[in-house]
């Protein structure tokens, strides 16, 4: 009985070894190399400048609501209590008021939109090559 004990100790740490390892195993997202073109299957356009502005063609960002246009300023943000994003500073365009949108961020090459910061994606944008 005490081998299977042994035993069992010892699978329980590699296991807990393991969990760790990979838990630190996520990519550490690079704000500098954000800059580019995101496209989604809809048609919609959301380009990210080097110079800390962006633009945006035919996106939705609400549910049911029509894609619009806008621009204005973009800063990554990672914050401790939930997931890293990007602030859209929105300034001009279509949607009909100024203000500000999250663009989260699943890894270099994914940004994503939440109507819920805790509920599910609502539109994904991958990186154009």
């Amino acid at each position: 009985m005490r081998r299977g004990t042994a035993r069992a100790r010892r699978l329980s740490a590699v296991l807990a070894a393991a969990a760790l390892l990979v838990s630190g195993c996520g990519e550490e997202i690079d704000p500098r190399k954000l800059p580019g073109v995101y496209r989604n299957d809809d048609g919609g356009r959301i380009e990210l400048s080097a110079d800390g502005t962006f633009t945006a063609t035919a996106v939705t960002t609400d549910e049911g609501a029509e894609p619009a246009d806008f621009s204005g300023t973009w800063d990554y943000e990672k914050p401790d209590t939930s997931d890293d994003f990007v602030y859209l500073g929105v300034q001009d365009g279509g949607l009909g008021a100024t203000g500000g949108i999250q663009l989260y961020v699943e890894d270099q090459d994914s940004l994503f939109f939440r109507l819920d910061p805790d509920g599910p994606v609502t539109q994904t944008y991958d990186r154009a090559h």
